[in-house]
Parts: C-alpha cells; structure tokens; sequence
C-alpha cells in the first residue's frame, strides 16, 4: 500500500457471493480470513506445526487487536507502545514523558506485570470499549499522589494482572495518541513475553528502548526486523549510555538500524544520569522523543500516513505469514492422504492375498480333498467319464436315505479354511497399518488416540463369517437362477443344491498353483469332476460364466468387508482433516490485499 493514502470505503458493495452485506469489501474480506485462520486445520504433530499453529492464533490476535479496529477507522488515535528489554528502563521513560509516576519502576524483575495505557482525558472514549485489544479486560486506573506508582481504584499497587489492561487518564499525554508501557520482551515469565509481543503487534508505532550495554542483544533485533517487514513506524531510545560512550555506541547502532531497514528511524540518546527522590528522570531527557511524539500527535496528516503504513505493512505480512500457514496446512493433509493411501494399500494387499488363496488351491488341500473324494470318488473316473453322473446320482441318493456322506463336510472345511485366510490377512494388514502409525510421530499422536487400530476390529471374525455365509447363498442362487429349463432342474434336484453349490466352489477355487505332488494330482482330478459335473446340468459355456460370476461376487464381498475395516483408519484420520483448505487460505488473504489496495487507490482520489 502506498504510504500517505488513506482509505474510502464504500457501502452496499456485492461480496463474496452476498449482495445485503453493507459493510466494505475489505472488512468483509477480513471477517472471512479470520474465520478461516481460527480454523487452521494444523492438528497434527508434523514439523514447524507447532510455531505455524501459534502464527495462526497469532495472527487471530492481530486482526483483533490491531487490523479490524484499524482498518475500520484510520482516524483513530495512534497506540504507541513502549517496549525493550529487561532493565532497559521503559517504565522509568513512560513516567518522564508523562511527567508523573504511573508505572511500577524496581530492581525486581520483571517490573512491568500489568500493561498500563496512558492517554489523554478526551480520549477516555477510544479505549475504554474493546474496540482494540479485546482480549484484554478494562481496569479504570488512578494516578496517585506523587511518589505512588498508579494502581486500580481500590487494589494494591502490588497486586498483578497481566490479562488486564489497566487505563489511566493525564493531561500531558498529546490528544489522539496513547502510551502503552509494555512487559519485557525477554522476560523470564513466558505469559510476559507473549503479552509484550501482543502488545507490539497492536500499535500503530514504536518507542523502543534498549541501553549501551544492550543494544546488540539477538532478542531486540529480532523484533526490530519484524517491525521493519511490518513497516511500522518506530523509535529508538539509547538509554543510560555514559557521556564518554556517546560517540561509540550511536554510529554503530545507527549502522544496525540502517542494515535492518530502519536507516530513517529517529534515535534518542539518554545519558546516564542520577534519578531525583522519586525515581523520575529530567523532564528534559525526554525532551526529543516527547516532541516527535507531540508532533505526530498534533498533525492529522501524518497520524493518517502512519496509520495507513503501519496497517497496510501489517497487512501484507499478514499475507506473507498466511502463505506460510497454507503451506502447512497443505503439508498435514498430505499427511493424511499417504497415510490413507498406505492403509489403502495395506488392504489391497490383503484382498490380493485373499484372490490368491482363493484360486491357486490352498484351500483344497488335506482334508477337503480326502472329504471331496469319498464323495466323487476318482478310481475309474477318467475311465468311465460316461457313466460318472449317474454313479455320482446313485451316491447322493445314498446319502439322502440315511447313509453318511461328506458333501456337508466338505462345504464346511471350505469355509473354514476362507475364514481363516480372510481373518489372518486382515489382521496382518491392521497390524502393517500399526506399524506404518507408529514410525512417525504424527501417526504416533493418532495411535494414541485410537489403540484399537493396533489389531483387527473386536467383529472382523463374525464379518468374516457372515461375509461368506452371504456368498454362499448368493452361490445357492446363481444354481437356481441358472436352473432355467426342467431338465436342469430335475438335474439340480436329483443332485440337491448343496452338492452342486459345493461344486462349484470347488471349480473356483482350484486351479492348482499352490499344490504339490500328489495334492495337485488329486485336486486337479476334483477340479475337473466338479466341472463335468456342473457342465453335465448346465453346459460347458455356462459353466465358465458361473465360476467367473461366483469368483467376482466374492472379490467383491471381501473388498467391501476390508474397506469397511480400512474406513476405521479413514475415520481416525477425519478429524485431522477439519479446517480451512489451503487454496482459500490463499485466496481469501489475496482477496483482502486487493481490497484494501483499491480502498487506498479510492482514498488517495477523493
């Protein structure tokens, strides 16, 4: 945003979709940024989501703090904080510019516990709502009789409230600007080093206090450049520097404030001098940062182009941070995606296996096959193929009157053996899935909070069960629906379904890859009884379409059982993905960059 432009907002404007919405586009835009950064999404312990999780909710508190209520009224009086080190003396500052004790000054630290805002008595008004800061409860303060640091009306001085903001009024604070004397920005408390950092990303300028003894400090610097990429207006006070250091210290403090783009920033030096009884400095060491104070007070003009620098900087690192947040907003749901696909992939393993046990004869093998023989019977079949139906016919017969067969035994080693294929593939493939959580700490943090992910669901058996007793009766079925004409009935009947159902299976199920030796002989024998079997009640064509009508049904049955185990990693991983997508992230926080552009391009028109 062009320094110097102020902003002309109009009313009525269609935005984002909602035509009834008076307010500017760019206050609009800004609701919906704030909504989504409060909702960043960033749930999962991956790496850096930890400091872009405190950006997000830092971010929240400057739009609430210091850009709504700014970028609402450019008129506003200017928040000036002031900030620095520990021991720096900002407290002993605020009392010389304000020319009375208001502010807690002690070699304790930290000093400054509770925020104190200093302001002039016309302006009671701007800051008594929580039109700035909102988060910080109002305490009307009283400046005491000289000598008694200003305290709530009927608290102790000593008494320290650093969620509170404490307002007093003075005569000597220039109309439309207000002092704040700020915590440490390197306090041993952490909740004083946070209030400090909020505290200067709501003001509209800075006096910054450091010493000769400290004015190279990391921690100060840090801030400095931030300020500079924020391009916040900002004021150096070099305090208690030896008369004999004066010439040392400023050149090169001046050079570092040059490097870090704050070359124009004022610098006001403070000796070290002697403090009268009750702790205050001359009213004529102050005297420079008191005036340039006074006078940005006093001139409308450059309130106006502070404030439009400071927000429109505000606002384009808001922009910078927001990219940054979308970045890894993006990186927790790719996250999420591969581990997604990795359970995915995990089950697809497992239906394969599943395909596979069901089609290379690992099913057939021992006692199904003994049971599969005393029921057909192998002696002579390849002799007398001709006369195998009716032989076949007179064994069943057999069988109905009373006499044993294993056609039900058969049936049921069948399903045994799926079930325990079925069962030991889901459970390896919960367990590969554990694995794979474990090895990260995000998958870790998710592990944590679903244990029972570390095994097959509690009702994977029963499923399993159910699954194939459903695919059994969809086999029943198919024999029926393919019973189409008398003669294939009276075939179906004088065999009974079940005998041609196991048959059936047993054609799906054998094509030998799995058998050695003598198994493969032997099941390569039932595979192709079973078949004759069938193709003699329906036909060679109709056979192969059933085994391959029957083998898809059960593909498909399996896959749905292990999706349906695999949706407990989906639904473990779902709330991860609740928060705002990236794109809009990206977009919304673009959206209020133009808007704010083109309210500074009207503005600087009118």
């Amino acid at each position: 945003m062009p320094v110097g432009q102020t902003f002309a907002f109009g009313a009525g404007e269609r935005h984002a979709g909602k035509v009834n919405d008076t307010r500017p586009p760019a206050i609009v835009s800004l609701e919906r940024l704030r909504a989504s950064l409060a909702d960043a999404g960033l749930r999962l312990p991956l790496d850096g989501a930890a400091e872009q999780r405190e950006a997000a909710a830092s971010a929240v508190r400057q739009i609430d703090d210091y850009i709504r209520p700014r970028l609402a009224d450019l008129d506003a009086p200017l928040l000036a904080v002031v900030g620095g080190s520990t021991g720096s003396g900002k407290s002993t500052i605020v009392n010389a510019l304000i020319g009375t004790p208001t502010t807690r000054v002690g070699v304790i630290r930290p000093t400054t516990r509770q925020p104190i805002l200093v302001h002039s008595p016309h302006d009671g008004p701007w800051f008594t709502s929580d039109r700035i800061l909102p988060g910080l409860a109002r305490v009307r303060g009283t400046i005491s009789t000289p000598g008694t640091p200003a305290s709530a009306a009927g608290d102790s001085p000593a008494v320290s409230r650093i969620n509170e903001l404490m307002l007093l009024e003075h005569e000597r604070v220039p109309t439309s600007l207000a002092i704040i004397d700020a915590p440490d920005i390197d306090s041993v408390a952490d909740d004083n080093r946070a209030l400090a950092a909020q505290l200067l990303a709501a003001a509209d300028l800075w006096l910054f206090v450091t010493t000769a003894n400290r004015y190279a400090d990391a921690v100060p610097w840090r801030l400095l450049e931030g300020a500079a990429g924020r391009s916040v207006t900002v004021g150096v006070v070099l305090n208690r520097v030896p008369p004999d250091a004066v010439d040392d210290v400023l050149p090169d403090l001046a050079a570092m404030l040059d490097a870090r783009g704050l070359g124009s920033a004022p610098v006001f030096v403070i000796e070290e001098q002697h403090l009268d009884e009750l702790g205050m400095l001359p009213a004529s060491a102050v005297s420079a940062p008191l005036d340039w104070l006074t006078s940005i007070a006093g001139d409308k003009a450059e309130r106006t182009r502070i404030a439009a620098r400071t927000l429109g900087g505000a606002i384009v690192d808001l922009d910078r941070r927001v990219a940054s947040i979308a970045d890894a907003r993006q990186e927790q749901l790719d996250w999420i995606d591969a581990t997604e696909s990795m359970a995915a992939a995990e089950y697809e393993r497992a239906m394969d296996a599943v395909d596979e046990a069901t089609k290379d004869g690992a099913l057939l093998r021992g006692e199904v096959l003994a049971r599969w023989q005393d029921f057909v019977g192998t002696s002579d079949v390849f002799r007398r193929i001709e006369s195998w139906f009716s032989r076949t016919r007179d064994s069943v017969t057999a069988w109905v009157t009373g006499r044993p067969s294993p056609v039900v035994e058969v049936e049921t080693q069948i399903e045994s053996g799926l079930h325990a294929v079925i069962v030991d593939e889901g459970a390896r493939a919960a367990a590969a899935c554990w694995a794979a959580l474990r090895r990260t700490t995000a998958g870790r943090a998710v592990a944590e909070q679903n244990p029972a992910l570390g095994s097959e669901s509690a009702g994977f058996a029963d499923s399993a069960a159910s699954m194939i007793r459903d695919w059994q009766g969809s086999l029943l079925k198919l024999v029926q629906d393919n019973a189409g004409n008398k003669r294939i009935r009276a075939r179906v009947l004088s065999l009974g379904l079940n005998v041609v159902t196991v048959a059936l299976m047993i054609v799906v199920f054998a094509s030998t890859g799995g058998l050695t030796g003598g198994e493969l002989i032997i099941a390569g024998g039932s595979a192709v009884l079973g078949q004759k079997l069938l193709e003699t009640i329906f036909g060679e064509d109709a056979v192969r379409r059933l085994a391959a009508e029957a083998r898809r049904d059960l593909q498909a049955k399996v896959s749905t059982l292990f999706v349906t185990e695999r949706a407990r990693v989906t639904a473990a991983l779902e709330p991860m993905r609740f928060g705002s997508a990236p794109e809009s992230l990206r977009r919304e926080s673009r959206t209020l960059l133009d808007d704010v552009r083109r309210a500074a391009e009207a503005g600087a028109k009118s």
